[in-house]
């Protein structure tokens, strides 16, 4: 792992093949999740390299803040992923879910921009199921429980990450994984996505219940240059439950814009 110290805190990433020659992605995890959940991007088979993924403050190894769910959340979130950017000079901004709306915060309130953004699992607002809210504060067991049932983080519940994935989550911890999903709750830039003026590919798993297909949609019709690919036989963890075809599509994308 490598660190970047700013604003008080250290930021760890870690950044794969650093002498290769295509462009720097740098990928932004999800609620409750960490750097590991990109790992079939960052390995050797990856889109491309240099590969750098990043633990949000308060995940993996990242020094926590001390913040309120919202916009105090999203932009520390925003100042770890510029951080890393500048730190790794990358060159593609990669966002899952949270990371997606991060992803989408740094475009809109950051004087870093990336050459492009893909936005896989995520949209231009993120409102939370009120019993998932309700789980998340009073039974932390049935948040973890509901979330890895068939069609939200995976479309196929026996897939072998399913148990990676719980752990994870169950590491990072309730207080955090909720402060995720509050700050999600109370995300919405979508009468902003005209001003995201970089290259934008919305990537969604066919299945996906927590972020559907109109989401991405609407980020892909709404940005200045945008499109939208979606991934069969997955849900919200595209990346990890179909990362064949991920990888294909972000490697098309990167080579047709970076």
């Amino acid at each position: 792992m490598n660190w970047v110290d700013h604003d008080g805190r250290v930021t760890a990433y870690r950044e794969t093949q650093s002498a290769a020659s295509g462009p720097t992605a740098l990928y932004v995890h999800g609620s409750g999740a960490t750097h590991r959940v990109w790992g079939r991007q960052y390995a050797p088979s990856g889109p491309t390299h240099p590969a750098v993924a990043l633990d949000l403050s308060g995940h993996g190894e990242s020094d926590d803040i001390d913040a309120d769910a919202g916009t105090a959340t999203l932009d520390a979130y925003a100042d770890d992923v510029v951080a890393v950017g500048r730190e790794t000079d990358a060159d593609v901004l990669v966002g899952n879910s949270l990371g997606g709306a991060v992803a989408q915060w740094v475009a809109l309130e950051r004087d870093w921009t990336p050459e492009a953004v893909v936005l896989l699992g995520t949209g231009p607002e993120l409102p939370v199921f009120e019993g998932l809210q309700e789980w998340l504060a009073n039974d932390w067991d049935r948040a973890v429980k509901f979330l890895h049932e068939r069609d939200r983080l995976f479309h196929d519940t026996d897939h072998d990450a399913i148990s990676r994935s719980r752990e994870q989550m169950e590491a990072v911890g309730q207080a955090v994984t909720r402060r995720d999903f509050m700050t999600c709750h109370g995300f919405d830039v979508q009468h902003r996505l005209g001003e995201i003026n970089v290259p934008v590919l919305a990537v969604c798993g066919e299945h996906d219940k927590l972020t559907p297909r109109a989401y991405h949609e609407t980020l892909a019709h709404e940005v200045s240059d945008g499109e939208v690919s979606f991934v069969p036989d997955a849900a919200h963890l595209a990346m990890v439950e179909q990362h064949e075809t991920f990888n294909d599509i972000l490697r098309e994308f990167i080579e047709d814009t970076a």
